[in-house]
């Protein structure tokens, strides 16, 4: 047995892969496959891959290509969800912000600097027309760090994926005041490069697996009342997420590549974009 590890979020998107780890489909191709949880989200990844904490990840786009560009020797292996994400854009429900608009030169919660938590940020700038360079931001680490420093007024507001932060709203913690969608595919399956180049034949394996489970995911009998119940979630907002959610078997297309790369320079969150070949991996 071949161990690998591998990190993602503790969300939904991420269930193809619990599936296919209960029921040994990773064993019976040899391959001892450790799954992380890391709700710290994609700085916490990037740093672990850039450690060679970990040799897989699921993680953000637009996080990691940042971090490719700033010198982590990683690649993307493939697409996993092709889908935007959506972010929802959260404040205290006690707070006095209705829109938007009102939350000009207020500070942002972000999980860590390099995470989408802080990207995003400067998206939903640039859509708002906010000067980039008046943004703040305070780190919360995680989802439990946000709750307690928008409700104790260390931040203003927060972004996080939209559904799983939706219970939080619906318990009356969190407002959201609108969404700003990704406008790209949001998360790739990421190696590191020492474990690109010691295990192709390992990989392949490991993308025959997990193509299979994300292919027929949504044909699983029951498959929204599992997610729901596994995460916490109503039944109707699993079912309104499946239908905006689509898994994907393919490598990241160089053209959308290009487009994040455009717009992180553009935002200032990268000196320069390295040739393609830095950033995708020819399986």
């Amino acid at each position: 047995m071949k161990t690998v590890k591998i990190v993602g979020v503790p969300e939904h998107f991420n269930l193809p892969w619990h599936l296919a780890l209960e029921e040994g489909a990773f064993e019976d191709r040899g391959i001892d496959l450790q799954w992380e949880d890391i709700p710290e989200g994609t700085g916490r990844m990037c740093q672990l891959l850039s450690e060679n904490k970990t040799d897989l990840a699921i993680i953000l786009t637009e996080g990691i290509v940042k971090s490719i560009s700033e010198g982590n020797q990683v690649k993307i292996v493939q697409e996993y969800i092709a889908s935007p994400l959506l972010w929802g854009v959260h404040v205290s429900a006690q707070s006095d912000f209705e829109h938007l608009s009102d939350l000009r030169g207020a500070k942002a919660a972000i999980s860590r600097f390099g995470s989408g938590s802080h990207l995003m940020a400067f998206v939903q700038a640039q859509n708002e027309g906010w000067d980039l360079n008046a943004l703040q931001f305070e780190v919360i680490n995680d989802l439990e760090g946000a709750i307690k420093s928008l409700s104790e007024g260390t931040a203003d507001y927060f972004m996080w994926e939209h559904f799983t932060t939706k219970p939080i709203v619906d318990n009356g913690v969190f407002r959201r005041l609108g969404d700003c969608p990704t406008p790209w595919p949001c998360f790739m399956l990421v190696a590191t490069n020492g474990f690109l180049e010691e295990n192709k034949i390992l990989i392949t394996h490991i993308l025959e697996v997990i193509n299979l489970y994300t292919a027929e995911f949504k044909n699983i009998p029951s498959i929204d009342r599992t997610l729901a119940n596994r995460y916490g979630q109503k039944l109707e907002d699993i079912q309104t997420w499946l239908s905006l959610t689509s898994w994907s078997q393919n490598q990241l297309d160089s053209g959308v590549l290009e487009n994040v790369l455009d717009t992180l320079q553009q935002l200032k969150l990268i000196e320069k974009a390295l040739p393609l070949r830095h950033y995708l991996e020819d399986i």
